[in-house]
């Protein structure tokens, strides 16, 4: 399978991602951006967006960029800076590049945005398997 398609067929698949309401917007190897709006029902006590919500975000573009090698890939890592709090109806936008990828490991850089302002930083590490994604 080629590897841009790979994100797509992860999405189909990813019962969870498509809860959030996650669209991919572009993807290429090694590289993929994601997008959601925040709903009503993400919200915590204090009427801000969960931190898994950005989170869970982060990570759907971490993995799908992890993936466009072909190989599954599977998290073995991962860390989050929330840097804004995060309000009903605002639009998010990951993009996950990766920054090294060898035979074994990945290592990958999460934005994510509200426009252009920076409110979370995702760093990432995927263990890079032998199986190939199939049609």
């Amino acid at each position: 399978m080629e590897g841009t398609q790979i994100p797509y067929k992860m999405l189909s698949q990813d019962a969870y991602s498509q809860w959030l309401g996650v669209e991919i917007l572009e993807c290429e190897i090694g590289r993929c951006k994601v997008a959601m709006s925040i709903r009503k029902e993400m919200l915590n006590s204090m009427s801000f967006a969960h931190g898994g919500i950005s989170y869970a975000l982060a990570d759907t573009a971490f993995g799908f960029a992890a993936n466009t090698h072909g190989k599954y890939a599977v998290s073995i890592e991962t860390s989050i800076n929330h840097i804004e709090a995060l309000e009903e109806g605002d639009y998010l936008v990951a993009e996950s590049v990766i920054e090294k990828v060898n035979n074994k490991l990945g290592f990958n850089i999460v934005e994510v945005k509200r426009g252009k302002e920076l409110v979370a930083l995702f760093k990432g590490v995927v263990y890079r398997t032998q199986k190939d994604w199939e049609k």
